[in-house]
């Protein structure tokens, strides 16, 4: 099942999807928490902060991918 869903069509897709709307969104938020001061993004080794950012959206695509995906293939195989 897990070969099947991620060779879905429009599966990556999705995910880099999601994962650049969690890098931007978690960035505002945090950003925004921090009272959107500058030394939000110059305090820290910004390889590491946007590497780890992207690292993090990707993880969180991929589940949320896969588990949208899975339901949608087990729906489909079920009503056959």
């Amino acid at each position: 099942m897990f070969k099947k869903v991620i060779n879905t069509k429009g599966f990556w897709k999705s995910v880099f999807a999601l994962a650049i709307a969690f890098v931007v969104l978690f960035s505002l938020i945090k950003w925004a928490i921090e009272g959107f001061e500058i030394a939000y993004f110059t305090e820290q080794n910004p390889v590491l902060f946007f590497l780890t950012l992207f690292v993090a959206g990707f993880v969180y695509g991929f589940f949320v991918t896969f588990g949208k995906f899975r339901a949608k293939l087990k729906e489909k195989d079920s009503g056959q």
